[in-house]
């Protein structure tokens, strides 16, 4: 369909060089990162987590901003059909349009193109995260703790499925919000349950916040459920946000994106400085997921030592377990940042090393670059190790990577002969189970291990 339409919710007027830039179509412009993302918004439903596919699918899609005496309205050429009833867009798809244009505006304009933060340096970096979140009104200081970040898989089972959904549900019972990677599958499931269960309770301020960034939200659009939608410039920075939001985390089963999250957090959780600073981390998942964590398990007991166990806790099986001991560690959590005279909002006291801000690009190069070997403290492992599943995300679903791998071939890692064992181990047991892609085709590994 074609249309004109006004933003809704939180978008600003914008300048005329602001509107400028959305409609440049040269290297320096704004307008392609802008089509992409609008297009994955708009195919929001679709099971397919190929970004490329979407934008072959769709190669006459266009948006345009247009500048008008009342402010900018949004002209659509092409669009997905499914975005609209009866010849109205959806209004939280037209929300999720405002946010992406007010993201992709302040991030260009405040932090990348901009003296204001020194990004090479952690605080720089954290202060940027702070004010993307605060531009788009996610930080709620009025509130107490009650944010549960929930990560996992976006190709799951549909048992699964129904499991995240549960727990999601048991979570809101006990006025728990969630915020998720806010794609489909295990990010979605937890906010479906959440929803039900704030309408049970009465509560009419639920929050389902989904934090994510450009190369994702073109292959993974934003769920439906989603009320609060915030784009990040890069992963590391969206994975900064998800921890500095955050009251406390639930992994469910996933694959190597999963992986990445749960490296990234142990990886900060390990550091020195953070060892007294309480956090809630739950690995769960139905019974029949057992094995999973179990490989899991393994592998971080092998990478980062035994003493990591104590980071995080297993319950398969029991939603309403996992729910009262997230809802018994975010009450530490009140308590502690309470006594520290520390804000609900966002957790500055946790430090977050350089190696986990600093953004990597997965080339060829850099991948067959990274030191995967245990003769590295133990963060900088986890944050080598982080980055080789960021590669493999990128290869798996990102435009840029699936370009990169149709040129050159798989990504290459090179790692120490029992550890590279071990990871073989892991991202096989991922395939096998098919927790690499939504298609159902067989999965082509974008990676080889040498």
């Amino acid at each position: 369909m074609s249309s004109i339409i006004s933003p809704e919710g939180s978008l600003e007027v914008l300048s005329q060089q602001e509107v400028n830039r959305l409609q440049n179509t040269s290297q320096n412009g704004l307008h392609d990162l802008l089509r992409r993302c609008a297009l994955a918004v708009l195919n929001c439903g679709q099971p397919t987590d190929d970004s490329v596919a979407i934008l072959e699918a769709y190669k006459d899609f266009d948006i345009e901003v247009l500048q008008q005496d009342r402010g900018i309205r949004l002209k659509l050429t092409n669009a997905p059909a499914e975005a609209f009833v009866d010849g109205q867009m959806i209004r939280g798809i037209r929300e999720h349009l405002s946010s992406i244009i007010r993201d992709i505006v302040y991030v260009y304009n405040e932090i990348q193109h901009h003296n204001r933060f020194d990004l090479s340096t952690a605080d720089g970096t954290t202060n940027a995260v702070f004010h993307i979140l605060r531009k788009a009104g996610t930080l709620k200081p009025g509130r107490d703790p009650s944010l549960v970040v929930c990560w996992g898989g976006h190709s799951i089972s549909r048992e699964e499925y129904e499991y995240s959904k549960d727990v999601g549900y048991h979570l809101g019972l006990r006025d728990l919000d969630i915020c998720t990677g806010c794609g489909p599958g295990a990010m979605k499931g937890p906010m479906k349950g959440a929803n039900v269960a704030h309408a049970k309770q009465r509560r009419k301020d639920g929050r389902y916040l989904g934090i994510s960034e450009p190369g994702i939200i073109a292959a993974e659009a934003p769920n439906p459920i989603v009320n609060e939608l915030v784009v990040m410039p890069d992963i590391e920075k969206r994975l900064e946000a998800f921890v500095r939001l955050g009251h406390g985390i639930i992994v469910f089963p996933g694959g190597v994106g999963t992986a990445e999250e749960i490296l990234y957090l142990l990886g900060i959780l390990l550091h020195p400085n953070n060892s007294d600073i309480p956090y809630p981390l739950i690995f769960t998942g139905p019974a029949d997921s057992a094995a999973y964590f179990q490989k899991i398990d393994e592998f971080l007991v092998y990478t980062l030592g035994e003493d990591i166990r104590r980071y995080y806790t297993i319950i398969t099986g029991d939603p309403v377990a996992v729910a009262r001991a997230m809802r018994q560690g975010i009450d530490t959590i009140k308590e502690f940042r309470r006594n520290q005279q520390d804000a609900f909002y966002y957790n500055w006291r946790l430090t977050i090393a350089q190696e986990f801000q600093a953004t990597f690009e997965p080339t060829h190069e850099a991948m067959l670059g990274l030191a995967l070997h245990r003769q590295q403290p133990k963060h900088e492992l986890a944050a080598n190790l982080r980055r080789a599943f960021s590669g493999i995300v990128a290869g798996n679903v990102k435009e840029q990577g699936i370009r990169a791998i149709e040129a050159h071939g798989p990504f290459v890692l090179t790692a120490e002969p029992a550890l590279m064992q071990r990871l073989d181990e892991l991202l096989t047991s991922f395939v096998a189970q098919g927790r690499m892609k939504l298609d159902g085709q067989p999965y082509t590994p974008c990676y080889v291990l040498k």
